[in-house]
């Protein structure tokens, strides 16, 4: 009997926090759910608003991964024959029903990340958003055509690449996924998906609506696990690519397994990004641009402004509007409307970023707000990982909080003086995701954005990131890129084709 899917199972219905449990398999292959047969490495994934369980994950291992990549393989085969046009029309009928059913996905992501759902609903849009995006550039695929002397030519075919693997992060769960799936498949790809082993259940949904929008099955696959299954992922020999997002030391590791048989990759990783903010900005917009570079999903975001670099001048200003603000976030049940703020993924993640306000304590910072423990009144939520919204000052560039990557709702901000002085400040760090500049001066903003080391820089605005653009990082932060036409290149190879239309001109 087939099977239905999760989005229409009765436990998926309205789900509030504290309700959803999971207890279908969260593997997907060839068209259906598939539960493996070794079941003993089963790890508990917690709701992170109440740190109840909501489901088990069950890992993948040599077996069940190659079976996956054998099914992506199978519906390569058929997809890639498919015109651009042919392959769109089932793009567009999968974000169709994204869009109907985004009320229903964004709440299951707030149940297995914890993000508001006011950010699940528009992460959820922007997914149906990206793969119409895709769906348009489908049919635009073309080479190019080179005429050569005595009417022959030559012309190239951009095709697909195979079999293709992504291995997301647990911050957007359902949106990396897409992020990943739409380019790989408007190319002519198949994806084999591994989410992160802490938010397994959203790519499962994506998975069954690539189907019922008439993908054929094996197009695009959901595999569980952790460090183990992603290793069998990079060595295996019918994979082309490997498309990862997470932290650089797991990044190093995917390069350099995925090295081991030339694989092709795209590494989107780590930052700790600069925004810089001078006297001369709309100091208005410079505040709520800060609160929204540091405090979107609880902080736990890669291109996230954590290094807010403030002209002296207007640094008394900036801080009072900044801390009061930020004391009015409404941190509580993610899946209410009025909520700001929701849980950390984790208890392990929780105690790792209070544990970076701690030591910025000891190094001299100033908390001039939040950074502790923060229980809500709901009982419900009694068991949840929650924290409040921090401000740190007093901060240094030698300190730990300025450094280093907390990836928590943690605000470190630091005086200037000078264009000069803040350009290679916010250049001294081994990361280059993104930055960003307030000011009114239309010349300084784009001499900054020249000067600054980094994949993105936003001028007067931050974290809008528009899917039409390319994403990715400079130095440690990666390479390749995601979003916009020139992901294309990432998820295609060129060949040459060159025609004779005379005789062949022999030395021997």
């Amino acid at each position: 009997m087939a099977q239905k899917p999760l989005i229409q199972l009765p436990e998926f219905s309205n789900v509030s926090t504290g309700t959803l449990v999971v207890k279908e398999a969260l593997n997907f292959w060839n068209g259906e759910r598939v539960r493996p047969k070794d079941t003993k490495n089963a790890e508990p994934v917690y709701e992170p608003a109440t740190g109840r369980v909501l489901c088990d994950m069950v890992p993948c291992g040599e077996e069940e991964v190659d079976q996956a990549i054998k099914s992506a393989h199978s519906a390569y085969l058929k997809w890639s024959k498919l015109a651009g046009m042919e392959r769109a029309r089932v793009m567009l009928e999968a974000a169709r029903l994204i869009r109907e059913r985004s009320d229903e996905i964004a709440r299951v992501e707030v149940a297995n990340n914890g993000k508001t759902i006011t950010e699940a609903k528009g992460n959820i849009n922007t997914s149906a958003s990206c793969i119409e995006y895709y769906a348009g550039i489908a049919p635009t695929l073309a080479g190019q055509h080179i005429q050569l002397p005595g009417g022959s030519f030559a012309y190239t075919r951009r095709e697909p690449l195979g079999v293709c693997v992504g291995i997301g992060a647990w911050n957007f769960p359902f949106q990396i996924a897409v992020m990943k799936a739409a380019p790989a498949l408007a190319c002519g790809n198949a994806l084999v998906f591994k989410p992160s082993p802490m938010t397994p259940v959203t790519a499962v949904i994506l998975a069954e609506i690539f189907k019922e929008a008439g993908a054929p099955d094996g197009l695009f696959n959901v595999v569980q696990g952790g460090a183990e299954t992603g290793t069998l992922l990079c060595h295996h020999p019918m994979v082309a690519k490997v498309s990862f997002t997470g932290s650089v030391p797991t990044g190093k590791k995917v390069m350099e397994m995925s090295s081991k048989g030339v694989k092709q990759v795209t590494m989107e990783l780590g930052g700790k990004s600069p925004l810089i903010i001078f006297k001369d900005c709309e100091l208005e917009n410079a505040i709520k641009g800060a609160l929204m570079a540091n405090f979107l999903t609880q902080g736990q975001v890669c291109c996230n402004g954590t290094r807010v670099y403030v002209q002296r001048e207007i640094m008394p200003q900036f801080l009072e509007e900044v801390v009061k603000r930020t004391k009015a976030i409404t941190v509580g049940d993610p899946q209410l409307q009025d909520t700001r703020m929701g849980a950390l993924i984790s208890k392990p993640q929780l105690d790792k970023v209070l544990g970076f306000v701690s030591e910025a304590k000891k190094q001299g910072a100033k908390v001039l707000c939040g950074g502790e423990l923060f229980t809500p009144s709901d009982p419900k939520l009694k068991g949840g990982y929650f924290m409040s919204p921090c401000v740190l000052g007093n901060c240094r560039d030698d300190m730990t909080c300025v450094k280093e990557e907390i990836f928590g709702p943690v605000m470190s901000v630091l005086p200037f003086d000078t264009e000069e002085d803040v350009l290679q400040r916010a250049n001294n760090t081994t990361y280059g995701l993104a930055s960003g500049v307030f000011t009114r001066d239309v010349a300084r903003a784009h001499r900054v954005a020249e000067n600054l080391q980094a994949g993105s820089c936003f001028i007067n605005n931050y974290n809008t990131n528009p899917l039409e653009m390319p994403f990715g990082g400079y130095k440690m932060s990666g390479f390749g890129r995601e979003l916009g036409q020139v992901t294309v290149e990432f998820y295609t190879q060129l060949k040459t084709v060159v025609v004779e239309m005379g005789d062949v001109q022999s030395l021997f």
